[in-house]
């Protein structure tokens, strides 16, 4: 179920899970859902009383049967009372559940929602690491896993307990503690190997899950990677792959079908052997003129009685365990501490100006690693610094740590004068703006996803963003206008236009500070040059970031800082740099020199 983690398979699935979900099934402060939960085990109790009182009402029927015929009104009125029961035992069953439902459905969106919650506040490095599809698997099998449990743990174990507790008890009173002892040893026996083997089956199901999330997961990240794939050619590479992550799980759905026909046999040996010999003590005893007819037919219908819930105890032990593991595969990303959270007493952050700082921070993603080595920037309010290098230099890492995507291995980030570590994360994300290289829609209208920028914007801003983006002409022209469909499912937009779509997105947010992510490099020169303006004109006013490769995007930036190697090579304005000879230089005759091939060559735009 997880990410190849190392666990005791004797703990896993087991029954302290459950623990921690079954509060939710009596909540506070909600006095309906406690109500139900009393009249649904009330109406549990209650139809068990209906079916114990209809073996007797059988009994009646078979010993009028055999007296006096001259009484058979009375044999009638007992068949009449044995079917009043029947209905009585379906009416009472169907009730709890409806009753019940309301509980059920409630907790298990209680939980699917506080799992939601959660892993969306886990750390950028967890949802890079992580597989979308296997997690998505985990926490549809969890939730998934909660009805049915309850189901089965409150009105089907619960009374099946109770029902042979009471069966126990009235052969004890008729028949005497042989068939007692005789019943509880079967049962025991019937227990005992249904978890024997269940427990193994449960190792074959692991198996089998964990072969699925794996195949799973390598048919979402070829899907994800359609136009790679393509690139290469690699159609039938990717198809073997897949055939082969099937041929994995067919071979472990194999093993687990095959256990599950050798539960069923051993099943069925004892539970017949058991009927076979309470019935043929029973016969006996009519034999010797202790039983009537009818106390044979009394054994028999209380032991199908106990048999019916006992021949699918292995399925529903075996659907509890199963259940347990997705529930503890989802309680794990629970679990899963958060790698960013804010201090205590953290205070929300105030920007009256917008002054960021960078204070001899040092970073890396892995220990071994390091990105940034003790990088020093300072940016004041209202200005724009670009930073350049090359590729690795760790450009877009100041980007995530000013996110708080990660926290600084050593030194600090302040805006206005305040440690981003001391200040809530909300707050700190609600005063950034960003464009990044690679815009990403949501599968909604376009006008949703300028929206996404701030929730509840009425249309007036939405559409004012889009002006301020240059989009509003291109959404007019479209059949729906700001109800037209894009993303995924819908309309595929340009680069440019996706552009446009995330700089309205950062208009209608407003933000003081303003990070531009490599915001044009996968343009052409044309659209390059009108996405430029817009990015100029959104960036007015703020304090703005600018990460790029293409130099000529930032010449007019009020301060250039050179990475390389993690470190600040050189630092300064256009003509300061350039004036230098230095790295800065460099770069810049190397991107005039491709700028001059281009025109001489043609533009390929």
């Amino acid at each position: 179920m997880r990410d190849a983690e190392p666990t005791d398979d004797k703990t896993k699935g087991s029954f302290a899970v459950l623990w921690r979900f079954l509060p939710m099934l009596w909540p506070k402060n909600d006095a309906e859902l406690r109500l139900r939960v009393v009249v649904a085990l009330v109406l549990v109790l209650a139809g068990k009383a209906i079916s114990l009182a209809m073996p007797f009402a059988y009994k009646a029927v078979v010993d009028a049967m055999s007296g006096d015929r001259q009484l058979w009104m009375a044999a009638v009125m007992l068949v009449v009372a044995y079917s009043a029961a029947r209905l009585g035992g379906v009416l009472a069953d169907n009730l709890r559940n409806a009753v019940f439902e309301k509980v059920g459905q409630t907790a298990a969106r209680r939980l699917s929602a506080m799992v939601f919650r959660h892993v969306h506040s886990l750390s950028l490095r967890f949802h890079l690491e992580r597989r979308t599809g296997s997690l998505t698997k985990v926490v549809e099998r969890g939730t998934k896993s909660i009805d049915m449990m309850l189901y089965f743990l409150l009105f089907n174990i619960a009374p099946t307990v109770i029902e042979l507790t009471a069966i126990c008890v009235i052969f004890f009173i008729k028949f005497g503690p042989g068939l007692v002892a005789a019943t509880l040893v079967m049962v025991a026996i019937y227990i005992a190997f249904t978890r024997a083997i269940t427990e193994w089956r449960t190792k074959l199901q692991r198996e089998m899950n964990e072969v699925d999330n794996k195949a799973i997961g390598r048919a979402v990240d070829s899907l994800l990677n359609y136009e790679t794939v393509k690139y290469f050619g690699a159609e039938e590479r990717e198809a073997r792959r897949y055939d082969e992550a099937i041929a994995g799980f067919t071979r472990a759905a194999i093993r687990n079908e095959t256990s599950l026909a050798w539960l069923n046999i051993g099943q069925s040996v004892i539970t017949n052997l058991m009927m076979a010999g309470a019935m043929a003590f029973t016969v006996w005893g009519w034999s010797q003129g202790k039983y009537t007819a009818g106390d044979v037919v009394l054994v028999n219908s209380l032991l199908m009685q106990l048999f019916r819930p006992l021949d699918m105890l292995g399925w529903v032990y075996r659907s509890i365990r199963q259940g347990l593991i997705d529930m503890e595969a989802m309680f794990d990303l629970t679990d899963t501490p958060a790698e960013i959270v804010d201090a205590p007493n953290a205070a929300a952050l105030t920007v009256p100006n917008g002054h960021v700082r960078f204070d001899n921070v040092a970073f890396g993603y892995e220990p071994e690693r390091i990105i940034l080595k003790g990088v020093s920037l300072d940016v004041p309010a209202g200005t724009s610094l670009a930073v350049v290098g090359p590729s690795g230099a760790g450009k877009s890492t100041l980007a995530r740590l000013l996110y708080r995507f990660y926290d600084p291995t050593s030194g600090h980030i302040s805006i206005d004068g305040q440690d981003i570590a001391t200040v809530t994360q909300a707050s700190l994300r609600a005063a950034i703006g960003i464009v990044p290289q690679d815009t990403v829609l949501f599968n909604d209208t376009i006008g949703y996803n300028i929206g996404y920028g701030r929730e509840g914007s009425s249309q007036e801003a939405i559409e004012e963003a889009a002006r301020g983006a240059a989009i509003d002409g291109f959404i007019a022209a479209l059949p729906h206008g700001y109800d037209s469909m894009v993303g995924e499912r819908g309309l595929k937009l340009s680069g440019g236009e996706k552009q446009r779509v995330a700089i309205a997105r950062t208009l209608l947010k407003d933000p003081p500070i303003l990070i531009l992510d490599e915001a044009t490099s996968a343009l052409d020169s044309r659209t390059e040059e009108a996405i430029q303006s817009t990015l100029s004109a959104a960036s007015r006013g703020r304090t703005t970031i600018i990460i790029a490769h293409r130099l000529s995007t930032i010449v007019g930036a009020d301060q250039i800082a050179v990475l390389d190697a993690g470190e600040v090579a050189e630092r300064g304005t256009h003509a300061e740099l350039l004036a230098k000879n230095g790295l800065y230089a460099e770069l810049w005759a190397r991107q005039a020199a491709e700028r001059e091939l281009e025109e001489v060559v043609g533009d390929p735009a």
